[in-house]
């Protein structure tokens, strides 16, 4: 099942989509299927026009982002948090042995903060080596560089090293906070990620506070055109697409409570 997912991301992303509609437009060409080669560089245009030069991936993750909001002010209590992995330059901190984030880093900043606000509560990690070559440290791994430098002690830390996939992160999770008698955590990760993740908490009985962070949206975009950041509208695309292939895939193969939690 991971290999399948990260395969099918690799050719089913939008600019690859782009990329595989030009080359079969060019079969098509050669081979004289006049319409069909049309039809496909058509389409390829249409995938990349929309995917650079529209809000359109903007308006798919502003609808993630909001579908569960922050509560307004931090608990009274906090007896543990769990951290998703997914901010950490996995394959740059394994080679240079260091503390680089990405653009998740927000995950680790607010965990940080909770855990200085409540210095009695524990931090699980939950990450391995998402990579198909599993060859990098996770951000399990790094995480016990980071948080110790913001004087965060070590046994306040569990780290879960293993899982590669969101599914993963919840099934692991599930037996680390069972065998230290936790429960009804806070479960940090990027707002576009959390209707996924608590699909698939909620499906495996795991009692958990849905906290998002890491927004990627100002939840004021209007569809329209724009043509002022193609990179950001792209990647933004991709990744809305990305958590909308893995809510559908997870929902079909039972993994989550329903296909779009609220």
């Amino acid at each position: 099942m991971f290999l399948i997912s990260k395969l099918v991301w690799i050719f089913c992303q939008p600019l690859s989509l782009a990329f595989l509609l030009v080359f079969f437009a060019l079969i098509a060409g050669l081979l004289r299927w006049r319409a069909l080669s049309i039809v496909a560089a058509t389409a390829s245009a249409l995938i990349l026009f929309v995917t650079l030069y529209t809000t359109a991936g903007n308006l798919l993750m502003q609808g993630l982002e909001q579908r569960f909001a922050k509560p307004a002010a931090d608990p009274e209590n906090l007896q543990c948090m769990i951290v998703l992995g997914g901010a950490f330059e996995n394959e740059v901190n394994t080679a240079r042995h260091g503390i680089e984030f990405n653009g998740g880093a927000d995950r680790f900043v607010e965990a940080l903060r909770l855990a200085q606000k409540f210095p009695d509560s524990r931090i699980l990690v939950s990450g391995g080596d998402g990579s198909m070559s599993g060859i990098y440290e996770g951000d399990a791994a790094a995480s016990e560089r980071f948080f110790p430098l913001f004087g965060i002690g070590r046994e306040r830390l569990i780290e879960e090293t293993q899982s590669r996939t969101t599914f993963e992160n919840a099934v692991n999770t599930r037996e680390f906070l069972a065998s230290r008698g936790l429960s009804h955590c806070l479960l940090i990760t990027s707002g576009f990620h959390m209707p996924r993740s608590v699909g698939i908490f909620r499906k495996l009985g795991i009692d958990i506070v849905p906290w998002p962070t890491d927004y990627r949206t100002d939840g004021q975009v209007r569809p329209g055109l724009d043509f002022t950041q193609p990179n950001l509208n792209a990647q933004n695309m991709a990744t809305a697409i990305r958590e909308w292939y893995g809510l559908v895939g997870y929902y079909l193969a039972g993994r989550t409570s329903e296909l779009y939690p609220d």
